[in-house]
């Protein structure tokens, strides 16, 4: 015969999950989930950063700091906070595709005066490009293809994914769900 204590518990974990829905399962998994860290590598200056930027259930606004300032304007030295969608996004493929190395930054934030020399000198580089607003950057994975990199986040289903082959990255942003090849 169940206790009354045993009971009770059972119909509060009913009404709790009756009353909040989805929405506290969803936010219990992500307060007691891992930790994410990224390892990025910008390929233009040389610097790496290894950052836990979630921890806790929340972000970590320093060690976001620290990514922002690796995915800045190299050209005109310009940081701003970047949508932290693309990072969310980055750890998932970096997670699913190759959790041990760092993966390269080929272009994160552009500046509108860096963005309108790079198309003046490319017809793929976009007149209003999500890079401006920084919710775009422009990636690839040492030893993981350009195919299966693509295929990854295709399946992320969370914005814009580019693919370059032949120029040898992919493109991730935060704007709505689209693909294209360049």
């Amino acid at each position: 015969m169940p206790n009354r204590r045993h009971f009770l518990q059972q119909l509060a974990a009913v009404s709790a999950a009756g009353m909040s829905g989805l929405s506290m399962s969803t936010q219990a998994a992500e307060a007691s989930g891992p930790d994410r860290t990224l390892h990025l590598y910008n390929i233009h200056t040389g610097e790496t950063v290894k950052s836990t930027f979630w921890s806790q259930g929340q972000f970590v606004d320093s060690e976001i700091e620290m990514i922002d300032m690796l995915v800045r304007d190299f050209r005109a030295n310009d940081v701003i906070a970047m949508d932290r969608q693309l990072y969310q996004d980055l750890y998932e493929l970096q997670s699913r595709l190759s959790p041990n190395q760092p993966m390269y930054i080929i272009s994160g934030y552009r500046s509108p005066q860096t963005n309108a020399k790079l198309r003046n000198g490319s017809s793929g580089v976009a007149k209003k490009s999500l890079h401006m607003q920084g919710r775009a950057i422009d990636i690839r994975i040492p030893d993981v293809s350009h195919k299966d990199l693509h295929r990854a986040a295709l399946s992320l289903k969370s914005g814009g994914v580019g693919y370059y082959p032949n120029s040898g990255f992919v493109h991730l942003d935060t704007g709505r769900v689209r693909r294209w090849q360049g």
